[in-house]
């Protein structure tokens, strides 16, 4: 029987600990690990410190921070196999280590996820390759929650967009395979985007060479009986969505505070002046003692199911924070109020059993509250208001031209450059670039305001093809609905899309609302509604004003062939046929058809929490409706307009690559 889906997060989570332990049991006595900068913050997903400290580990190290204890003798660095720059600083330190000679260190190398040809290259070039231990720990997906599988690739979404190293598809598909060798192939996959082929074709390949390898498991052979589908999204088919200002609580906290690892820094205000606690065991903070330092202190807060109440508010538009918050608190209220009517012992016993429980909502309700206050501050600034407004009126296809007397205004006062990027990007990406005269005078402000560095982030951005006047090549390339096959390099054009998708919702009612288009006030996801292609077509076709070509059976992309021409890149839909048809029906038979069908949902270069959340609206309107049907999100990462643009903000000066002479 193949395992169960409900449980592949936590088989995931389970893995990965016992290969991670696995690898430190290989090292015998004490030893120091050395972690790559994202990795304690992945690592932290599925083991804590402590239980590394029962494996051996007597003190942990940050790559980048260059102070590696040397007095012990094993020394195991866990870190990115992908990133040049991070081997080469690996390869450095072990040689300093072999030169200090006052110890002679065993080391032991595990690249994250896999060891690669130009890692093993670099150690080579530098003379260390033969003195280290070298393994890979493949640790590629990761739960963030039971329906969300993440590679945590910080760095996924400029290589491929920027640098153009398909790199993250490569690791995408490593991924992908395991669940299918675990669960059986996935019968359909279906995309959009060049990398999305990209995916897909690994897969079909990487299919085939299990067919040739006589090891491989049953489940590569036949196609899957309780998966449904998968479906790919690149990322580049809906630049604009991430570059919009995300407004339910969790995309705001992402925007406001950056959530990492499903945890966010906030000041310690936020916990309230009672939460200082101790650091955990085994830590090296050292708490602070005065009040005032304590105040400007930042402290980590998990922000996933854990905490019921997160779970409840994550999805919700910022609007209804208030009102449920001050809900719950009067409920609070009310069940204190309770002791007060406990006259017998039963009743007290009962009211203390579950005081804990109260407990830790009212800690929990504090610190959202604090933390929605803070939301609140931020969202009714001037500032905010006005770069909403403009957000909201380039995505509904007003004139931007009317909009650029704002962004001045907005660069004259000194707002923040990723903002006043990111806004000059939505208008470039919806309108196929600016006028040739405004993005000069634009780009002459800009370097003007924030800096001359900042023409290698212009130059990044016009690379990405993020920033573009309309009169350049690419631009030009806005496919019409109903032409041609839209091909590599073209553009996606919002304008026809946003009619026939209906991306614009005016009416929505965020008490309880009925379409996707509530994450972003009014604007629904491209990326969702080519997902709703598949999962909603009924949905779709009521919201289109002209009959779609739809039969009770249609399947894949069937309906909206033509409106998809008018999106970036290839649509495909591959059928993944088993190896033996009779035992594949014999298969399904026995499974029946009355089980729940997964659909896994895979974005590549990222995703945002507003899309996670409209994808859970989808699954849960797919539950109310009678579909047996479940979604699973995997992605290379959770992106932002924030993340975006500060990912690829130059700060180094222009003089400070020239040497003194």
């Amino acid at each position: 029987m193949a395992p169960n889906l409900d449980r592949e997060a936590e088989h995931i989570k389970e893995k990965a600990r016992k290969d991670l332990l696995a690898l430190l049991e290989s090292v015998r006595g004490k030893k120091n690990v050395v972690f790559s900068k994202e990795l304690p913050g992945i690592v932290g997903l599925f083991v804590g410190f402590s239980v590394l400290r029962e494996y051996g580990v007597e003190k942990v190290f940050v790559l980048e921070n260059g102070n590696t204890d040397s007095s012990q003798r094993n020394i195991i660095y866990i870190v990115d196999g992908e990133d040049v720059a991070t081997v080469q600083a690996v390869a450095g330190q072990v040689k300093q280590l072999q030169r200090n000679g006052n110890v002679e260190h065993e080391v032991t190398i595990a690249w994250v996820p896999r060891r690669t040809l130009l890692s093993n290259k670099i150690l080579e070039d530098e003379g260390v390759l033969g003195d280290v231990n070298v393994q890979e720990l493949q640790i590629f997906f990761l739960p963030l929650e039971n329906d969300l599988l993440s590679l945590e690739l910080q760095n996924g979404f400029c290589e491929l967009y920027l640098d153009g190293d398909r790199s993250p598809v490569y690791v995408a598909s490593r991924a992908l395979m395991q669940i299918q060798q675990r669960h059986g192939l996935f019968p359909r996959i279906l995309g959009k985007g060049d990398n999305a082929r990209k995916l897909a074709n690994l897969l079909v390949r990487a299919r085939k060479e299990l067919d040739a390898d006589e090891a491989n498991t049953p489940y590569t052979t036949m196609p899957s009986t309780s998966i449904e589908s998968l479906i790919v999204i690149d990322r580049d088919v809906d630049f604009a969505t991430p570059l919009l200002t995300q407004l339910t609580y969790e995309g705001l906290i992402d925007e406001f505070v950056s959530i990492k690892h499903n945890k966010a820094e906030v000041d310690s205000s936020v916990l309230g002046a009672g939460s200082q606690s101790r650091p955990p065991q085994g830590s090296t903070t050292i708490a602070p003692t005065s009040v005032s330092t304590r105040q400007s202190l930042k402290q980590t807060i998990q922000l996933d199911s854990s905490d019921p109440l997160f779970s409840e508010l994550r999805s919700l538009n910022f609007a209804l924070i208030g009102p449920s918050l001050s809900k719950l608190a009067r409920r609070l209220e009310s069940n204190y109020e309770g002791r007060h009517t406990a006259n017998d012992i039963n009743s007290l016993r009962e009211f203390v059993n579950k005081l804990p429980g109260y407990q830790s909502e009212h800690k929990s309700l504090a610190i959202h509250t604090n933390l929605a206050d803070d939301l609140t501050k931020y969202t009714r600034s001037e500032t905010f208001n006005r770069e909403l407004e403009v957000q909201q009126n380039i995505a509904a296809g007003a004139d931007p031209i009317y909009q650029h007397d704002t962004i001045e205004e907005l660069i004259a006062r000194d707002v923040p450059l990723p903002n006043i990027l990111r806004l000059l990007c939505l208008e470039s990406t919806i309108s196929g670039g600016l006028r040739a005269k405004d993005l000069d005078t634009f780009k002459r402000q800009i370097l003007h305001a924030y800096g001359y560095q900042h023409l290698l982030t212009l130059d990044c951005l016009e690379k990405m093809e993020l920033l573009q006047s309309r009169s350049s090549a690419s631009a030009l390339l806005l496919p019409v609905g109903g032409g041609a096959p839209s091909a590599t390099g073209t553009k996606t054009n919002y304008g026809h899309l946003r009619k026939e998708l209906r991306m614009i919702v005016d009416e929505y009612n965020e008490q309880d609302p009925d379409d996707v288009s509530y994450v972003y006030s009014g604007y629904a996801p491209l990326s969702i509604r080519l997902v709703q292609c598949i999962l909603q077509k009924s949905y779709l076709q009521q919201l289109h004003k002209s009959p779609l070509p739809l039969t009770p059976s249609s399947t894949g992309w069937a309906g909206f062939e033509d409106i998809l021409k008018s999106a970036k890149g290839p649509t495909f839909n591959i059928a993944q046929k088993p190896n033996d048809e009779r035992v594949s029906k014999a298969k399904s038979a026995l499974a029946g058809s009355g089980g729940i069908k997964y659909v896994f949902v895979m974005f590549l270069g990222g995703i945002t929490c507003a899309e996670v959340a409209a994808l859970r609206f989808v699954a849960k309107k797919l539950r109310d409706g009678g579909q047996r049907r479940k979604i699973i999100i995997c992605t290379t990462g959770i992106v932002s307009g924030r993340s975006i643009m500060e990912s690829l903000i130059q700060s180094e000066t222009l003089a400070s690559g020239i040497k003194a002479a």
